[in-house]
């Protein structure tokens, strides 16, 4: 599956942009971030690092992040989420056109 799922990125270069290049970050994951820019896949790179550093998988069910109060600011509020849910919801914090300066 991720195998195919790269080769569609490759395939797809808009679809590999959208990824690597910076965004001007919203208010609440400016804050979570700690800087005003980066990129889809650096931010969710941090997210998923925060979510390991903090234990924050589920003991039972790796596949639930139980969101502390930090991730439930930019989580959309919910107090668990799916790790599918995860590049959604990282998604919907970037702007369709997210060249730097163009937000």
């Amino acid at each position: 599956m991720v195998l195919k799922a790269a080769k569609g990125m490759m395939n797809n270069p808009k679809a590999v942009a959208d990824l690597i290049d910076l965004s001007n970050l919203s208010g609440s994951l400016r804050e979570f971030i700690g800087q005003s820019q980066i990129s889809r896949l650096g931010c969710f790179l941090r997210l998923w690092t925060y979510i390991k550093e903090n234990k924050l998988q589920d003991s039972r069910d790796g596949n639930i992040v139980n969101c502390d109060d930090k991730l439930k600011g930019i989580m959309l509020g919910k107090s668990q989420i799916e790790l599918s849910e995860l590049p959604f919801l990282v998604k919907l914090h970037f702007p369709k056109s997210h060249k730097p300066g163009k937000s």
